[in-house]
């Protein structure tokens, strides 16, 4: 498996760094492989082999070996998978100094609160997605789900140009989730086409 760091979460890295915040910048860092470890340790546990994992500004992805043909059940508890590492992370940081733990205790819960919102590619939003193709199967649902969060997120971009400068960092987060959705979207009807073959023929 490799593990490697999207390009856009560079620039972020670097004006932590550039205001001095050397030791914020290790913890967000950390926080985000931990997310990540808690999303490959349910893949494990599914035994669905990972093949890489990139380090993204709200989180992280990581490649599945079988993509869209793994069990819906299973892409819903790898998508738990994160969102749990990082709830234990939170319990921990009771353990540690308070020096560490409140700075660590705030990232989690920013990591935690950007992850869990409930639109396509983030953890919440893959949940919810997972939770269609187990419960309702149909490429209607699917499409209307992703032009919610279409919708929901040209709004945020719209959003936070209007607030420039002070939301920069979010700007450039809704910029970069607007192109996954839109993404998702152009391939939606050949994603969930393949998905009912491979069901097909496993049943």
């Amino acid at each position: 498996m490799r593990m490697t760091i999207h390009p856009l979460f560079l620039p972020i890295l670097f004006s932590i760094v550039l205001y001095g915040n050397i030791s914020y910048y290790a913890l967000i860092l950390s926080s985000l492989i931990i997310h990540e470890i808690g999303h490959i340790l349910a893949a494990f546990l599914c035994k669905v082999k990972v093949e890489k994992c990139v380090i993204m500004p709200y989180g992280g992805e990581i490649q599945l070996k079988g993509g869209n043909s793994i069990a819906p059940k299973k892409q819903l508890i790898i998508a738990l998978g994160g969102p749990v590492a990082t709830l234990c992370c939170i319990a921990a940081t009771q353990f540690l100094d308070p020096l560490l733990a409140d700075p660590m205790l705030k990232i989690q819960f920013i990591l935690l609160a950007i992850n869990m919102i409930p639109i396509w590619p983030l953890d919440g939003g893959r949940i919810i997605m997972s939770l269609i193709h187990i419960f309702y199967p149909r490429v209607r649902i699917v499409e209307f789900y992703l032009s919610i969060s279409l919708i929901l997120i040209t709004a945020t971009v719209f959003i936070t140009f209007i607030l420039l400068p002070k939301s920069l960092f979010l700007l450039v987060l809704s910029i970069f989730l607007l192109i996954q959705i839109i993404n998702e979207w152009r391939y939606r009807k050949y994603r969930f086409a393949f998905e009912k073959h491979v069901i097909k023929r496993l049943t």
